[in-house]
């Protein structure tokens, strides 16, 4: 009997569906994804692939590049969730610091992964899968670790380094760069994730629970009511708090 109960225990852990990450059993199921030998070797190789592409990013300018390792991020967040998502990311920037040095080695950078991989996982894990948490998983990811942890740990870079030189929190070329990508990232984001999505759940490695996922009006809309806020943001920056700093 307790074998019988432990085995539907474990099938609802593998199945289960939650509305928010913002309860104790979405934890103790992400926790439980680390006895799981299965999402444990997908884990493996996911990472393995995301230290790969590392070497692959296109230079911009300077401290600026483009990569697309956020589209293994994200596919690997969906699938195993936050616990064993923070614990490949930390894994994959130490081992991508390692084969692919650029500079010296700064430790806090490390927690720029592991947030884009936690915000991944908390929009896409054993969710109802849809358009809209893909491209607000995307926002979330740029917005928070693109102009915001990335620059601050820039300026504390330089003044580790103690080289002269300075860093400024947000640059013309970052935003640029961010605001400029951002609405193709997030179209072939969903696109990436839409094809797999079929596959992935007749494998059972994710939940069978989604919307249909394709790009509508009210999509494109909701790309351009995030770019709006994503200016205003960067424009009360430099004309609002930065003059009177």
């Amino acid at each position: 009997m307790q074998t019988k109960e432990l085995k539907e225990e474990r099938k609802q852990m593998r199945t289960r569906v939650f509305a928010h990450p913002f309860s104790p059993s979405y934890w103790r199921c992400a926790a439980y994804q680390l006895k799981d030998v299965r999402i444990l070797c997908i884990a493996a190789i996911l990472v393995a692939v995301r230290v790969a592409m590392k070497s692959l990013a296109i230079p911009v300018g300077e401290n600026l590049s483009i990569t697309l390792g956020f589209f293994v991020n994200a596919l690997g967040a969906m699938i195993f969730g936050p616990v064993v998502a923070v614990i490949g990311a930390a894994i994959s920037d130490t081992l991508g610091c390692l084969l692919f040095p650029s500079g010296a080695y700064f430790f806090p950078f490390i927690f720029v992964e592991i947030a884009g991989s936690l915000i991944f996982a908390l929009f896409l894990w054993r969710a109802k899968l849809s358009t809209t948490r893909i491209i607000l998983s995307r926002f979330s990811v740029v917005f928070v670790c693109n102009l915001v942890m990335n620059p601050a740990l820039m300026i504390w870079y330089y003044e580790w380094l103690n080289n002269g030189k300075t860093y400024k929190f947000i640059t013309l070329p970052r935003v640029i760069k961010n605001l400029a990508l951002f609405p193709a990232e997030a179209f072939l984001l969903v696109i990436f994730l839409g094809a797999l999505t079929p596959a992935l759940i007749k494998l059972k490695i994710i939940p069978q629970a989604q919307e249909k996922i394709e790009f509508t009006k009210k999509h494109l809309i909701l790309l351009g009511v995030l770019l709006v806020l994503a200016i205003a943001f960067v424009c009360a920056y430099y004309f609002a708090y930065l003059p009177n700093k």
